[in-house]
């Protein structure tokens, strides 16, 4: 497994996170978080919001082949090949799509940060789960290449905790949720030590 420690934003892949994911369910985390990660290049890389948009809506139709045809998945695509093996026919993905979309196309605070916590909200869920929204902040608070907006999204990831019962036993999410909060409430100035020390204990305490 990759070694992701040192990723932009906190990933259920990092091998620290991973082992608190059931086995079985492992591959499919890869693979749709693998999904969240071409998702934000993609939004990186987008230098007209039209460009982003046409790449966004081939993604749109691949997940809806995904749910309701994974047979007539284009080959060669070896993230959608990951894909068809863990979610065909087993989940719409969809939304995480559409709150891409709605990052690329926000042109004000309030619409950044809303699509910023739909995008962490889908993802979550999708990962079996709850919460997601203060992930989601940070997630798209790294991105920003204004320093003004970057300090607002990792303003609004410093709100309330949400209570450990809201993740329903994924101690995964939780584990993620946490180390988001440990990285917005420095304004995302990493301490990569600290952080380490950070998901051990709420992996092994849940606090």
């Amino acid at each position: 497994m990759a070694d992701l420690s040192e990723h932009p934003y906190p990933d259920i892949r990092d091998p620290r996170v991973m082992v608190a994911v059931p086995r079985e369910r492992r591959a499919a985390m890869a693979a749709l978080w693998a999904l969240a990660e071409r998702l934000t290049k993609l939004l990186a890389d987008a230098t007209e919001p039209l460009i982003g948009q046409i790449k966004l809506a081939w993604w749109r139709d691949m997940t809806g082949l995904l749910a309701a045809d994974p047979a007539a998945l284009p080959k060669g695509e070896p993230l959608l090949a990951e894909l068809q093996a863990t979610w065909g026919g087993q989940g719409d993905l969809a939304p995480l799509v559409d709150a891409a979309e709605a990052l690329l196309l926000a042109e004000d605070e309030a619409t950044r940060a809303e699509a910023a916590r739909a995008f962490g909200e889908a993802l979550f869920a999708l990962s079996g789960g709850a919460g997601g929204a203060r992930w989601g902040l940070l997630w798209a608070a790294v991105q920003q290449s204004d320093a003004a907006a970057a300090r607002l999204l990792f303003a609004e990831a410093r709100g309330p905790a949400p209570r450990r019962a809201e993740f329903h036993g994924a101690r995964a999410l939780l584990m993620l949720d946490r180390w988001a909060a440990a990285i917005a409430a420095r304004d995302g100035e990493r301490r990569w030590r600290n952080e380490g020390l950070l998901l051990f204990r709420v992996g092994l305490f849940g606090r």
